[in-house]
């Protein structure tokens, strides 16, 4: 009450306050980790197309859109116009007899798989992460794991399209069909996605099994685990002997009681192994031990449930990520050379290394263009420098033809990129004609596509 009187009192005061709240709030933007961040001159969320159009055509300065946050790499950053995608979210229309479904682009990957069983579909795959938005998850190539599953920007069947001018491209195999190739998977630098068209299948359960064995075993057995499960993936305990092998089974048994709750997803293993690391890391034989004293005891029960309860996983330790996909055939050996860097120069880390399979698909700057792939995720605690660690680790799978996920850190530009992909130029062209200026390139981007400033 004192300030209300005191500031009444002034004279000036109602032109101060009229100036504070017509004053342009400053609104700093980090994504999920904290480790990418910027302070955007305009931030905006359309509430439709039709705004979301006229918003890109009137923008100063370079234009990104954003989701949930949840990519490493500064894809987002801008000191321009900043687009949130959230008011544009949900179930647009569906097709029974293709089993495909229409999404507004901002639509929450957690927020799709309840409205897809109520009309009788799922997707095909998820990533073990749902927190991205669709648009999000599409730009970057995310994906699950599985032999014969590609990522989710193969499922793509139509979309539309905002480009800078602020026209409106709808894109199918019938019109726009090169710029629909490119868009599947496109960094946000061909324009903003405001809705998509995906190719799904009839909803299904799925059986969930996990156990810990001997990380070398598990190596030796993976022909044999990838031929016999539908999805496979390996979770290894660093500084330890062992590793947690994961899979995911199609089943029609009844749903596991209580799976509606959410999945810890192992939570409460990687804190007990980052106390053990902070207490134990000056000892390496005494945490090894530990480490595979633990592996030697813990035990996983089944879970079951619809295929979207079961793929995601609640994963509330924050990290920064840097992940790679290299040819298929080469995955047992870079792993196995990432895991024996790690022991002879005691490299500073404990999250479990991520190990998965991938189809190859035919979108030009795809990580998985035109192989089979197997992608290794490293990850640091967001407490934690990840610069040197990761910076070892980066180089081995140079090494090994590595492609970076467009999401997670890498420190590669146009130069090394564009010999890793041989569908390059196609995706250039296209970009080169949408946005010939640039509207939607910030510093990264220009340097990962090779747009001189």
């Amino acid at each position: 009450m004192w300030q209300i009187a005191a500031l009444s009192g002034t004279a000036a005061a109602p032109g101060l306050l009229l100036g504070q709240s017509a004053s342009p709030r400053i609104i700093p933007w980090r994504n999920w980790s904290g480790g990418q961040s910027c302070i955007p001159a305009h931030r905006a969320a359309p509430a439709n197309e039709a705004e979301l159009a006229e918003l890109i055509k009137n923008a100063k300065g370079i234009v990104r859109a954003v989701g949930s946050g949840h990519s490493f790499s500064p894809l987002v950053p801008t000191d321009g116009t900043m687009i949130s995608l959230a008011r544009l979210s949900g179930l647009l229309e569906h097709d029974a007899s293709k089993l495909q479904a229409t999404f507004a682009a901002g639509t929450p990957m957690s927020m799709m798989g309840e409205p897809l069983k109520a009309v009788g579909q799922a997707l095909p795959n998820m990533a073990d992460i749902d927190y991205q938005t669709l648009a999000g998850a599409l730009a970057t190539s995310t994906h699950g794991t599985g032999v014969n599953f590609q990522s989710y920007s193969s499922q793509i069947r139509g979309l539309r399209l905002v480009t800078a001018d602020g026209s409106v491209l709808d894109c199918d195999e019938n019109q726009n069909a090169d710029v629909l190739q490119a868009a599947k998977v496109s960094l946000g630098a061909l324009g903003v996605i405001s809705q998509v068209r995906l190719q799904n299948r009839s909803a299904f359960r799925l059986k969930e099994r996990m156990w810990l064995g001997k990380t070398e075993e598990l190596m030796e057995q993976i022909p044999q685990l990838v031929k016999d499960n539908q999805h496979w993936e390996m979770q290894v305990l660093t500084h330890s002997d062992y590793a947690a092998s994961i899979t995911l089974n199609e089943t029609e048994e009844p749903r596991t009681p209580g799976i509606e709750e959410g999945p810890e997803g192992g939570n409460e293993y990687v804190r007990l192994i980052g106390k053990l690391d902070k207490y134990g890391s000056d000892m390496p034989a005494f945490r090894r031990g530990i480490m595979n004293l633990i592996a030697k005891t813990a035990t996983f029960e089944d879970r079951i449930g619809e295929s979207y309860e079961i793929f995601s996983n609640v994963r509330d330790v924050r990290f920064n990520e840097m992940e790679y996909s290299v040819p298929a055939e080469l995955g047992p050996a870079c792993l196995r050379e990432i895991l024996k860097t790690i022991e002879d120069r005691q490299l500073r880390t404990w999250f479990p290394i991520e190990y998965r399979y991938i189809k190859a698909d035919d979108i030009p700057i795809s990580m998985f263009e035109g192989r089979d792939s197997c992608s290794i995720s490293v990850h640091q605690h967001t407490e934690m420098d990840y610069h040197d660690y990761f910076a070892v680790i980066e180089q081995i799978f140079w090494k090994y033809q590595g492609r970076p996920h467009w999401g997670k850190l890498h420190r590669l530009n146009s130069q090394q990129l564009s010999s890793l992909y041989p569908r390059w130029n196609e995706f250039a062209a296209v970009r080169a004609q949408l946005d010939p200026v640039g509207k939607f390139l910030n510093g990264h981007l220009r340097s990962v596509l090779g747009v001189p400033a």
